[in-house]
């Protein structure tokens, strides 16, 4: 497994066992097909606990796996405390938050919030037929796509560097489908995987290293400065691309490749469960960044509270 250093916390093994027969969101008959299903369980949420004072205003956030065309998620367990009122906020529609209010926290008193679900997560396989799909018409893409097309932190798509490459990739192919795989195979011929801190796609054009992350968002840089949308797909310690095409029909679908280990494009043998997808988020709680991964958070007044995050699998 390729190792990314920003999610080293959430390295963790899984125990997956087969089923049947899970419903799944309709992935359209000419996106990516579907494989057969994995079932696993995951405990998101949080524990606070305050010092020698009491606590007032608390508000935590965590993110929480949801729904997607490859991936059902089932609420089947919850630890919540008396003192814990939990809700939750869709952010961008590609990030599901967990929102977690405590009025008021005792000296040295315990909040939880901890929910525990089903995910069924299936594997995807390429299209038969490829040479159906064109690129989109950027004037026409809905609002909610734009962010697609726009840098994100460390995915740097209006660089000059980044834009002089992109104009000269794809420019020989016969269709929508080969420009994108020019750029995929560009990466992985051009960038070396090396571990190490987060750099971003700049950096990894520029010096011929980076780790999942690095090679991941130098694709996505490369696919927005053609204008094609493009976006990271976050699993328990590894992210992955995936880009966006328009059938004959202007039917628009999503497709997975593996930039960071064995070669995979238009599909991907991925069985961890979806975090997050997307890569330019505006968090729910003050900031004045936007994140390219929506990370936990914390306020309140007083006690000196301290957190633990939970993200983490569940035992069967």
């Amino acid at each position: 497994m390729q190792r990314c250093p920003m999610l080293l916390v959430l390295a963790v093994s899984f125990f997956s066992t087969l089923t049947a027969g899970a419903q799944f969101k309709d992935a359209g008959p000419n996106g990516p097909k579907l494989g057969q299903p994995s079932t696993q369980r995951w405990r998101a949420g949080m524990v606070i606990t305050s010092g020698t004072g009491p606590c007032i205003g608390l508000k935590g956030y965590t993110a929480v796996p949801t729904d997607w065309p490859e991936q059902e998620v089932r609420l089947v367990d919850e630890d919540i405390s008396p003192t814990a009122k939990i809700s939750e906020w869709q952010l961008e529609r590609s990030v599901k938050v967990m929102v977690v209010n405590v009025s008021m926290l005792a000296p040295r008193a315990e909040a939880r919030a901890i929910q525990t679900f089903e995910i069924v997560r299936r594997a995807m396989e390429p299209p038969e037929n490829t040479e159906i799909y064109v690129l989109p018409d950027t004037r026409k893409l809905p609002r909610d796509m734009r962010i697609y097309l726009a840098p994100s932190p460390k995915i740097e798509s209006t660089h000059p560097k980044i834009r002089t490459l992109a104009r000269q990739l794809g420019t020989d192919t016969s269709g929508a489908w080969q420009t994108v795989e020019e750029i995929y195979d560009w990466v992985r011929d051009n960038v070396e995987y090396k571990n190490g801190p987060l750099k971003g796609a700049l950096a990894a054009l520029q010096d011929g290293t980076g780790d999942c992350e690095e090679l991941t968002s130098l694709f996505i840089a490369i696919c927005r400065a053609k204008g094609i949308p493009a976006r990271t797909v976050w699993v328990p310690g590894h992210c992955y691309p995936e880009f966006y095409l328009l059938d004959d029909q202007g039917e628009g679908y999503w497709f997975p490749c593996q930039a960071a280990g064995g070669r995979a494009f238009g599909g991907i043998p991925e069985l961890r469960p979806i975090l997050q997808k997307g890569d330019n988020f505006r968090p729910p709680y003050p900031t004045a960044k936007r994140q390219r991964y929506l990370a936990e958070h914390l306020t309140g007044r007083g006690g000196q509270p301290r957190v633990k995050f939970i993200r983490e699998a569940a035992t069967q």
